[in-house]
């Protein structure tokens, strides 16, 4: 997506809300389909007799495809613009949410496992959604509008807390088709209410070319980094907190409560986002970004001591959570600042499949690494303190600003 800010007029805010909110719930409705295997994987372990390595890949494998399908996603955004790309995959996804319930009712973990890879689909709308919104708002507004289009992510928060539930009030398979009817309505709002900006025009670069000229930007791979942390750490514990806060017996809650507080956290990480957004707009997104990775590293070590609960758990995984939210909305703020207008997508697509993959693995790393006599995510956990403070030690040392100016890094 290209944006003419200096020589466009200022666009209606009326138009620039409406898109923003429309682009946010279809982002959330899509995380909701993403996280459905999830909250349920303690359901799926019990029935299928998965171990602990089984159980964490069914959770982790939606997301390598959400990651990976970003690179795709961003970079035909660019060339077709967000409501198209909107309305097409919220329609792809829906049917695999339809799948996933056949594979649970026969009891089948290589069903499965393909159409939980293939509902990864739904994770791809991030891509999609960040370069749109960028193009409704000015420079000084991107990280504010980003960072709200962001809070979409809630997606996970609504799985987490309504899945189970709807499992125990409606059964197993209308929660499903609940949610795929969701999907498809989402997606016909976008088609005919949903419009992408002025201020954008299709690329008329092929998409090879544009994904390899994208590819060799530094921004891309600088921002990876630091997205594959922020964001990845967000998605892995989303998507694995359930699992850990009934495997811990620290915790050992049963599926709802295990939901309940997997809510809580992502519904921090939510509010979290959007500040972490507008205080880059303020303070410089490096800055931010810094104060997220090192709460995280330090929010690592509390977590591997297993505090108590209920409040000391709870508010050592909020305070995770926050950090975590505050990554994620300003690493994406200093995307919209550093990234070439014609190539937001693609570098949007790169960056958003680095945050899937760094939430792809963490799931399989810690069923790895589980201590079945102990009952502990120790070392897992340690692993995020070290990767946490590594990428620390580049962004202060790595990630230098330009004389006169907070907001540009080399």
């Amino acid at each position: 997506m290209s944006t003419e800010a200096t020589t466009l007029p200022a666009l209606p805010k009326a138009a620039q809300t409406r898109n923003l909110i429309l682009a946010t719930w279809a982002f959330a409705i899509s995380f909701w389909a993403w996280n459905l295997i999830g909250p349920l994987a303690a359901r799926y372990a019990t029935e299928m007799d998965l171990s602990s390595t089984q159980k964490s890949f069914a959770v982790a494998v939606p997301v390598i495809v959400g990651a990976l399908g970003r690179i795709a996603a961003g970079t035909l955004t660019d060339k077709y613009g967000g409501r198209l790309m909107f309305t097409v995959l919220l329609v792809l996804s829906a049917p695999f949410v339809i799948l996933v319930a056949v594979a649970g009712n026969a009891d089948s973990y290589a069903m499965l496992v393909v159409f939980g890879f293939f509902l990864g689909i739904a994770g791809t709308t991030f891509a999609v959604g960040i370069p749109m919104v960028k193009a409704w708002y000015e420079k000084p507004r991107q990280g504010f509008a980003t960072g709200l289009f962001g809070a979409g992510m809630g997606g996970t928060a609504l799985s987490s807390f309504f899945t189970p539930r709807f499992v125990d009030w409606f059964g197993y398979t209308v929660t499903h088709v609940i949610i795929a009817v969701a999907l498809l309505v989402t997606a016909a709002l976008c088609w005919f209410l949903m419009r992408d900006s002025p201020r954008w025009s299709p690329s008329s670069q092929p998409a090879t070319p544009k994904l390899v000229a994208a590819l060799k930007e530094p921004v891309t791979w600088q921002m990876s980094l630091l997205y594959a942390i922020a964001f990845g750490g967000f998605v892995a514990f989303s998507t694995y907190l359930p699992t850990y806060l009934g495997d811990v017996l620290t915790y050992d809650y049963d599926l709802t409560a295990a939901g309940e507080r997997t809510a809580g956290f992502a519904i921090a990480a939510v509010v979290a986002r959007p500040i972490g957004g507008t205080l880059s707009d303020k303070l410089g997104p490096r800055l931010v970004t810094m104060i997220s990775l090192a709460g995280t590293a330090v929010m690592a070590v509390v977590l591997a001591l297993r505090p108590e609960p209920e409040w000391p758990a709870g508010i050592s995984f909020v305070l995770m959570a926050t950090f975590l939210g505050l990554g994620a909305g300003s690493v994406f703020a200093w995307v919209a600042l550093r990234a070439p207008a014609d190539k937001t997508g693609s570098v949007t697509g790169i960056v958003g499949a680095a945050g899937g993959l760094g939430g792809f693995f963490p799931p399989l790393v810690m069923g790895a690494t589980y201590n079945e006599q102990d009952h502990t995510y120790t070392t897992g956990l340690l692993l995020l303190c070290l990767s946490a403070a590594l990428v620390l030690l580049y962004t202060v040392f790595g990630l230098r600003e330009r004389p006169g100016g907070r907001r540009k890094a080399t």
